[in-house]
C-alpha cells in the first residue's frame, strides 16, 4: 500500500539526531474506545473495506468487495449514545474475480447501479457492551429501499497512531479502528429472485480525527 510505503520511509530516513525508531516506538491501537478523543471523524478508504458474503443457492459463499467507500463519524466516547455516524458505499465500485461479472450485478436486473448508484447507512443507536465490543443500529438504504440493520462491532483499536495527511504526508492523529457485521434480507431491498437466503456483510474500517 502505497500510503503505508511512505510512512515506513519517513520513519526509516528520520535524521540521526532525531529519536530511534523501534516497534515499540511506533504508537499503536488500544483496546478500549475511550482511548480515542472526542471530535469529528472521517473514514479512511486506504485502510478500509466493505464485502457482502452472498449465498449461492445453498452450495457456497460468493464474496464480492466494494472499492469506493466514504463515511463520517462524530464521536464522543464519554457517551457513545451520544456519536453519529453516515457511511456510503459506491455500488459501481463492486470487484469479482469473474471477468465481466461486475457489469452484470451493477446493471439492471441486480443491484441497478445506474438508478441507486449508493448505498448508505445512517446510524441512530450506539450501545457500547464493553471497551472493545457493541452494537449500531440505524438505517440501512440499499436499491431504494431503506431498511432497519444493526451491526455487531468490534473495536480494533483506538487512540493515537500513524495515518496521512491530504497530501498523503504521514502524521500522527486520533485514530478508530472497528470490525462490523450483519445480515440483510435480500428481498426486503427488493434484489433479484435468485437471493433469497440472508447477506452478510463485513465492515472493517479505520476513522481518522479531523483537525
Amino acid at each position: 500500500m502505497i500510503r503505508a510505503s511512505v510512512i515506513a520511509l519517513a520513519l526509516w530516513a528520520a535524521p540521526a539526531a532525531a529519536q530511534e525508531v523501534t516497534p515499540d516506538s511506533i504508537p499503536r491501537g488500544q483496546q478500549d474506545y475511550h482511548a480515542a478523543a472526542a471530535g469529528a471523524y472521517r473514514l479512511d478508504p486506504a485502510h478500509s473495506a466493505v464485502q457482502a458474503r452472498v449465498p449461492h443457492m445453498g452450495f457456497s459463499v460468493s464474496v464480492f468487495r466494494f472499492g469506493a467507500v466514504s463515511g463520517q463519524l462524530d464521536w464522543n466516547p464519554d457517551d457513545p449514545t451520544q456519536s453519529r455516524l453516515e457511511a456510503e458505499v459506491e455500488i459501481a465500485s463492486i470487484m469479482t474475480p469473474v471477468a465481466g461479472f461486475a457489469e452484470i450485478l451493477t446493471g439492471p436486473d441486480y443491484l441497478d447501479g445506474a438508478a441507486n448508484p449508493t448505498a448508505r447507512f445512517a446510524a441512530d443507536s450506539f450501545a457500547a457492551e464493553s471497551p472493545t465490543q457493541g452494537k449500531v443500529s440505524g438505517q440501512l438504504t440499499l436499491l431504494g429501499q431503506t431498511r432497519p440493520a444493526t451491526f455487531d462491532v468490534t473495536l480494533i483499536g483506538a487512540g493515537k497512531g500513524y495515518t496521512g495527511d491530504e497530501s498523503g504526508n504521514p502524521i500522527i492523529r486520533d485514530l478508530i479502528g472497528i470490525h462490523a457485521r450483519t445480515q440483510i434480507d435480500p428481498q426486503a431491498h427488493g434484489m433479484n429472485e435468485f437471493f433469497t437466503d440472508p447477506i452478510t456483510i463485513e465492515i472493517d474500517a479505520e476513522f481518522a480525527r479531523q483537525e
